[in-house]
């Protein structure tokens, strides 16, 4: 039964590592492409460098069950990440197409995190829980970031648009 929820939560973790290159395979694209949206810019860079702090928190977690990360999904997701960002770039309303995008995956890395806590705590990995529960915080603030943001940042996409300014990114 050990085993079992061992090997559970070493491809939780593996999982959780894979997700968080594919945020960034979203988020450095997206953040290349901003010209009328500095807010956003500004954001996406600080969390950019949150994600890799997570990445390095991730890895240690697992290093100190004497695992690593999987290349194979860490690949596969970051390519599929890459390709969601470029699909965006064809919308004409690319900044509304990624900030619901992003809204919806925060919340997606915070249920992953919430569940690693908890297989975490129930399996005996206490010395796991203080890093997964940074980057939980980290993510949360990032939700709670673009929930209260989406408002301007489509007011701001309306403004452009009606002055016949770029608005989509």
């Amino acid at each position: 039964m050990e085993d079992a929820a061992r090997d559970f939560f070493v491809t939780g973790l593996r999982n959780a590592h894979a997700m968080e290159n594919q945020a960034l395979s979203i988020m450095k694209p997206q953040l290349a492409r901003i010209e009328n949206y500095p807010e956003v810019g500004a954001k996406l860079e600080q969390h950019i460098r949150e994600t890799e702090g997570q990445i390095a928190r991730l890895e240690e977690i697992l290093h100190g069950l004497g695992e690593d990360h999987s290349t194979l999904k860490d690949m596969a997701l970051s390519f599929t990440g890459a390709m969601a960002a470029l699909g965006h770039t064809m919308a004409g309303d690319e900044i509304l197409k990624n900030s619901f995008a992003n809204f919806a995956f925060e919340n997606f890395e915070i249920a992953a995190y919430k569940s690693l806590i908890t297989v975490a705590e129930h399996g005996g990995y206490a010395g796991a829980v203080q890093g997964l529960e940074a980057n939980l915080r980290e993510e949360q603030l990032m939700a709670a970031w673009l929930d209260e943001n989406i408002a301007a940042v489509t007011t701001k996409f309306l403004s452009l648009k009606e002055r016949g300014d770029s608005a989509k990114i």
